[in-house]
């Protein structure tokens, strides 16, 4: 049976219209070592009369060779090494395409042995089913789960469980099913995704491309009729518009576009758009293509955007919905699989390359790895090759990206070595803990944060005030306040004991409540920022990390640092909240500086040490830097 169109031999243009047409599967093989999936592509392959002669007649040839069956060899088709052949087993990801009268078809064959890992998450990346293949002999192995997880891992949605050599077991429905039950129960530890199971043998053709009659009992369609009906469109992400900008296009005087490809959702000529990291918002002019201008693009179309308006857009800067914006920050999760000899040092500096843009970063943190075969977290001081971990990771900029799981093309990432510009490392963006950049900006479209810096007379920030208890903090912040007032300014003050009355009554006093209270007092003082309000914010903030994140939450821009640092021993005199008197003989009171590490911060805008400076003194400096820095 041949699935080809008949198109082909008739009417070439319209066979070739048709083929433009239709609908793209990207799909892997996967599953142990000597399961059959080379044998599997090269039997869909051939019982659809997709092999040219030339290529039947050179696997007949190394057939006579190298096969074990004495039998046509079709896994020849796809194992294209000599070490492969020599070994009868997949070393690298290979690709076939081929296509029937219903769909195109891009199928990646990818190793089962656990070192090749990486090159099974290479091959996964960009596929939308995975076919996990099972020996009926040896039912659900520990190569089997593992591939199963890295293709959860990597979002795939679609997954077949083929049973294949089922001649070998007599082509008996109770190994099928056994097999089946056992998989099902492992699959519950997996991400949702579908599952569809069928009984196949490679080897004879058995369910691949055309039912068996030899399995009477399965009454499901085969192989290669699920591959051409799968619903594929709900794994693509047409809602969310993501275009990272590759390429200025700027021909002659009258033309500026900006050329790349979308990278998920639908992008429209009139859609309101802002670009990141400027912020700024215009509207789509046109969508050019090479052949023509259209009125509507979609995921994964190359096209060009032109503007209404003249603003700066370069290489590597997002172009997006005004309305859905990307994550925008320094910082983030992700699931690692590393890829080199050499192994993951945390805090090492590396290249990140993010859609279109490549940042200096570190791997801040490796929180643990994931033994691929139990899935169990396991701690760990270093990442090797071919393994997969979770970290944290730091940029030195702020970049735009998604939760991968949410899309695929801006959740992903690679690790570049800075040395020797080789991939050492693939990952997958968690945003599970992470927030999106907020978007009040877009909101206020009748009244903007300038119109609003206008009618106030100044420019609104956050000074932010950090010290152990009794170093000042909220009476600078207060008599601030009180200053600008009497200039008919507007500010505020937001101070950690009052978020605590209200807001943060629920947070502890440990390391962990106080980064919480300060992450949600910076998004308050953003919103205090976006309506044109000057913050004056009173926190002790220990820790760097969370001092670091404040700051990416309000815009490093638009907020400065004042450290206010008297002796120890001049804090514990004050004393202004009765915390140092309270805590004498107890254990329970948490209090940085003493019972646990504050971490003097490293940058600053303005140290004050507030017994040498008088109140007033301290004042006049803070207002000397808001002059300096056009805030007043």
């Amino acid at each position: 049976m041949s699935h080809q169109s008949e198109l082909i031999s008739t009417d070439i243009n319209a066979y070739l219209a048709q083929h433009e047409r239709k609908e793209l599967l990207r799909l892997l093989t996967c599953g142990s070592v000597d399961d059959g999936k080379s044998t599997l592509i090269g039997r869909l392959l051939h019982d659809s009369k997709m092999i040219y002669e030339d290529q039947l007649a050179a696997i007949e040839a190394d057939s006579v060779k190298s096969s074990t069956t004495g039998r046509l060899d079709l896994a020849l088709l796809v194992d294209g090494l000599q070490a492969e052949r020599e070994q009868g087993i997949t070393i690298d990801v290979a690709y076939r395409y081929f296509s029937t009268a219903k769909r195109k078809f891009i199928i990646a064959d990818t190793p089962g042995h656990e070192q090749y890992t990486r090159n099974m998450a290479t091959g996964a990346s960009t596929c939308d089913l995975a076919i996990i293949l099972i020996d009926a002999r040896n039912g659900v192995q520990t190569q089997t789960r593992r591939h199963s997880f890295i293709a959860s891992l990597l979002g795939i949605k679609h997954i077949i469980v083929a049973i294949n050599k089922m001649d070998l077991v007599g082509y008996k429905e109770s190994v099928y099913e056994n097999i089946k039950a056992g998989y099902l129960e492992f699959s519950e530890k997996l991400e949702s995704a579908s599952f569809h199971f069928i009984p196949v043998s490679a080897l004879n053709g058995d369910n691949v491309v055309n039912v068996s009659k030899n399995m009477p009992w399965y009454e499901d369609s085969a192989l290669m009729s699920i591959l051409e009906t799968v619903e594929i469109s709900a794994v693509r992400n047409y809602t969310d518009f993501r275009f990272p900008v590759q390429y200025v296009n700027r021909p002659n005087l009258n033309f500026r576009g900006f050329c790349g490809t979308v990278a998920s959702g639908v992008i429209r000529k009139g859609d309101e758009i802002t670009v990141l990291p400027s912020n700024k918002t215009s509207r789509i002019k046109s969508i050019v293509t090479f052949d023509e201008e259209l009125e509507l693009a979609h995921t994964e179309m190359a096209i060009t955007l032109t503007l209404e308006d003249e603003i700066d857009v370069s290489r590597g800067d997002v172009i997006a919905h005004s309305d859905n914006l990307p994550i925008y920050r320094n910082n983030f999760e992700a699931t690692l699989v590393w890829m080199t000899d050499s192994p993951l040092l945390p805090g090492k500096d590396y290249q990140l390359k993010i859609g279109t843009i490549t940042v200096s970063g570190q791997i801040k943190t490796l929180c643990h790895k994931i033994d691929v075969n139990s899935l169990e977290e396991l701690k760990t001081p270093l990442l090797e090759l071919n393994e997969i971990g979770f970290v944290e990771i730091t940029l030195n900029k702020e970049v735009s990206f998604d939760a991968y799981k949410e899309n695929r093309a801006t959740g992903s990432f690679i690790i570049i070595d800075p040395l020797t510009n080789v991939t050492i490392g693939a990952g997958m963006i968690d945003c599970e803990q992470q927030e999106r950049k907020p978007q009040t900006e877009t909101h206020n479209i009748h009244v903007t944060k300038e119109e609003r810096a206008a009618r106030y007379g100044q420019r609104p920030a956050t000074i932010m005030f950090i010290g152990v208890s009794g170093s000042g903090k909220s009476t600078l912040a207060h008599g601030l306040e009180r200053r600008l007032f009497d200039k008919g300014r507007v500010s505020t003050v937001l101070d950690g004991k009052t978020m605590r009355l209200g807001i943060s009554k629920d947070l502890t006093y440990d390391a962990e409540g106080r980064a919480e209270n300060l992450r949600r007092s910076a998004h308050i003082a953003k919103f205090l920022n976006d309506s044109g309000v000057i913050c004056f914010a009173s926190f002790v903030a220990p820790n760097a990390d969370s001092r670091e994140h404040a700051l990416s939450v309000i815009g490093k821009g638009n907020c400065y640092l004042v450290f206010c640092n008297p002796p120890i021993e001049v804090c514990v005199q004050r004393d202004p909240s009765g915390l140092y008197a309270a805590a004498e003989g107890s254990n329970s009171i948490n209090i940085p500086g003493l019972s646990f590490p504050f971490t003097p911060p490293e940058a600053i805008h303005l140290e004050l040490d507030t017994e040498a400076l008088s109140i007033e003194e301290c004042l006049d400096r803070v207002i000397t830097l808001m002059s300096q820095e056009k805030i007043i």
